[in-house]
């Protein structure tokens, strides 16, 4: 009798055994169905991963019907209101929303994490307390990086005690690791996003001290590489395109165009141009690489993607600190005074050139064919992306004041904006979709 409960208790046992092997098994099935499920989701435009979306153009996935008309009170799905200040955009990943921001009052630089169905707060984290400059351009903030998500961990620049710092979160809010990138001379502000690149995240932090390119592993936050840069100021933030074949970091400021192996930081090619500071991102059509910049002079130039230093065409266009988008031969761009341009890419034409909007910040985002921009008052224009004529789909307004580049995904757009109620500003974050 001891013998036979013996027997059953091991054949028990060994169905346990496999039943919890088995269980495994299907567990690891399913964190792969989910992983390629979210690569599903990129690429159908579900998520934005980082600054400028998952291409760094600004070009949002086509297969969506974001609204065209909206107010504080229109097509809103949910807002919520934002503590402190700040001009990052918003990161979208799966079920969490990322965005920075900073109390100037207690001196602190934080990282919000947001449910995306509703706009509640799951967690948020201080990253830095005090070190705030004693100088910036009155349109700064101490929160103008956006984050950068991999699905695992959250990354975040910021600009603290004279030092830029990267900081990783995973998604419960605890900090995963810290690394300093450069000793940091204030010259207008800090504003550089964090983009990803396989195993990588790469940063930047120019800066009259002498900053540098960086690219760290994500997992622990070990420099990889590092690439010195010169004692000047620039605040653009750093993009990868495959070009010539191969994946290509450009970058633009301190009065160069430079390309570099964004695996090893080794450079492909570097011209001189551009200008001493540039805000926007470089954009592409794969043939060449359009850059804009508006200190100490004003220009959008298009220069030859093969390294061979050729410019192409260029202009004295005022595109300071909003990016452009290349899409289908023509370049479109909104000017920091809100005037509307389209230009041939290849021969540098003017196709038109229309008032749009008052002064603006923010970066244009494409849909389809249609392209959203928001002045610093919060005139959010819809207009097409047609190089034939200008065309304005839509008038909004949404917010007193806005810094922030709108992000679209899910066909909704998600805002950060400034609403002044009496004395007090308040940001809030708007989720638009259609009801």
């Amino acid at each position: 009798m001891q013998l036979i409960r013996y027997e059953l208790q091991y054949t028990l046992k060994s169905l346990y055994d496999k039943k919890m092997k088995a269980r495994k098994i299907l567990s690891s099935a399913f964190a792969i169905i989910i992983t390629f499920t979210t690569g599903n989701q990129h690429a159908k435009g579900n998520d934005w991963t980082q600054w400028r979306g998952l291409k760094h153009d600004g070009i949002a996935d086509s297969n969506q019907d974001p609204p065209i008309k909206f107010s504080s009170k229109e097509n809103v799905i949910w807002s919520t209101k934002v503590p402190g200040r700040g001009h990052g955009s918003p990161t979208i990943y799966g079920d969490r929303i990322f965005l920075a921001t900073a109390d100037e009052k207690v001196k602190t630089q934080t990282l919000i994490c947001l449910n995306r169905l509703n706009g509640k707060e799951i967690w948020s984290k201080e990253v830095h307390r005090g070190g705030f400059p004693q100088k910036s351009n009155k349109k700064a903030s101490q929160a103008s990086s956006t984050p950068a998500t991999d699905g695992k961990l959250v990354y975040i620049n910021f600009l603290n005690k004279g030092i830029v710092y990267t900081t990783a979160f995973d998604y419960n809010g605890n900090k995963i690791w810290q690394q300093k990138i450069s000793d940091y001379i204030l010259h207008q502000g800090f504003s550089t996003s964090p983009a990803i690149y396989k195993s990588l995240v790469i940063v930047s932090a120019d800066n009259k001290s002498g900053g540098a390119i960086c690219g760290l592993n994500r997992s622990n936050g070990k420099v990889v590489w590092k690439v010195d840069r010169p004692k000047e100021p620039n605040y653009t933030s750093p993009v990868i395109y495959e070009l010539n074949g191969r994946d290509e970091l450009v970058f633009q400021g301190c009065n160069l165009v430079t390309s570099l192996d964004p695996n090893t930081g080794k450079k492909f090619w570097e011209i001189s141009g551009s200008t001493t500071e540039c805000v926007s991102s470089i954009v592409t059509d794969g043939k060449r690489v359009f850059t804009s910049g508006g200190y100490p002079r004003n220009h959008v130039s298009a220069i030859s993607a093969d390294g061979s230093g050729k410019v192409i065409w260029e202009n004295i266009s005022r595109v300071y600190v909003p990016s452009m988008i290349v899409k289908n031969g023509y370049l479109y761009a909104v000017m920091d005074n809100g005037n509307a341009m389209c230009w041939n890419s290849e021969t540098g034409k003017n196709m038109w050139k229309e008032r749009l909007n008052r002064t603006t910040s923010a970066s244009p985002v494409m849909v389809g064919e249609r392209i959203y921009a928001v002045d610093e008052n919060g005139n959010f224009s819809v207009f097409a992306a047609d190089p034939k004529k200008f065309k304005v789909i839509a008038k909004n307004k949404l917010g007193d004041q806005v810094f922030a580049t709108p992000v679209i995904c899910d066909s909704k757009i998600f805002a950060r904006v400034a609403e002044n109620v009496g004395d007090v500003r308040q940001e809030v974050l708007y989720c638009i979709g259609k009801k």
